[in-house]
């Protein structure tokens, strides 16, 4: 009888197949190090820094030094989440050979132990199933609340979210999934076109998610692998029929966050109970923020000026839909 091949030489083999891009700026050296050590030893390891203080980028590459496979690419100025993604998957796809995936990360992101190989076994066995996937994700954790992010989950008139068990076997299709730690074959990422890159950073992901889904492809959380992420660097803790969290935002997150959303609702392939949750949440973040921030004035003007920016009907998409969609 054939003894069943050794599950490290399975791990092994998919670990061959991977590289990862992660996005520096100005990073905590704790963070970026620990991430560092829970990435696979014999995986591509790309940093995108976006132009970190001189300082930080010493400390980056000091950081780096310690680690194999580590490659360093850095801005001049800040060029925004989606370019540097980008620039980094564009390095990758020049390499012979060429790895089959790549795992998108922000520099706080840690994933847990067995979790990079979960997502790419998830990936592996969705697709023997006769899926059409298109990228896979984990389930986000804020160390710091013990929360988690949970999945995206809509039907025709309901957006919602769904929170599994931290280790639960079975895959969730989503409609949506977090930007950092979303596992995409490299080839269907540079055949989509990448990420948009007007965007800068706010909805990055959103847009994503939902050019794949309209591309024909699926979108799945696995929650069998779970990586440590901050939902923020602050929040405010307030009551509205239950205890609510909320992010802490600078006026210009708010800008982009606003610009953002505004141009992704004229777009066609973003679904429209999206866009119907996507005002409610914004009109709820003015709210709160009105309620509770100190600078709300400056805060209020940067929401407005973003939304102005983001709906004039000049507003286009640099990635069309195939003609059939």
């Amino acid at each position: 009888m054939t003894e069943p091949k050794n599950l490290a030489t399975q791990e092994s083999a998919a670990i061959s197949r991977l590289a990862t891009v992660t996005v520096t700026f100005n990073p905590s050296q704790m963070e970026l190090e620990a991430q560092l050590h829970a990435l696979p030893t014999s995986s591509i390891k790309v940093i995108v820094d976006n132009a970190s203080q001189p300082q930080t980028w010493a400390e980056i590459e000091t950081v780096a030094s310690k680690f194999k496979d580590v490659h360093l690419i850095r801005s001049d100025s800040n060029l925004g989440l989606a370019a540097a993604i980008n620039r980094g998957v564009n390095w990758l796809a020049t390499l012979t050979p060429c790895p089959e995936f790549v795992l998108l990360l922000d520099q706080d992101s840690e994933p847990q132990p067995g979790s990079i190989t979960a997502l790419l076994t998830a990936f592996e066995n969705l697709q023997s199933q006769e899926c059409k996937v298109g990228c896979v994700g984990p389930l986000l954790a804020d160390p710091d609340t013990g929360l988690t992010h949970g999945f995206h989950q809509s039907s025709r008139w309901r957006w919602t979210r769904v929170y599994p068990p931290i280790g639960s076997a079975s895959p969730i299709p989503c409609s949506n999934l977090n930007g950092s730690g979303t596992l995409v074959p490299i080839n269907l990422f540079q055949e989509l076109g990448g990420l948009d890159e007007e965007l800068f950073i706010d909805h990055v992901d959103t847009e994503w998610a939902f050019r794949v889904m309209a591309h024909g492809y699926s979108l799945w959380g696995i929650p069998k692998a779970v990586f440590n992420h901050s939902m923020g660097q602050a929040s405010v803790r307030f009551w509205l029929f239950g205890w609510r969290v909320w992010p802490v935002r600078s006026p210009k997150r708010h800008y982009y966050l606003y610009r953002n959303a505004a141009s992704l609702m004229r777009r066609s392939y973003i679904p429209r109970v999206w866009k119907t949750w996507a005002v409610v949440k914004l009109i709820l973040t003015a709210a709160v923020v009105a309620m509770t921030d100190p600078s709300r004035s400056q805060q209020i003007k940067s929401m407005w000026q973003g939304i102005k920016k983001g709906s004039p009907k000049s507003a286009t998409c640099r990635h069309p839909l195939p003609p059939s969609q």
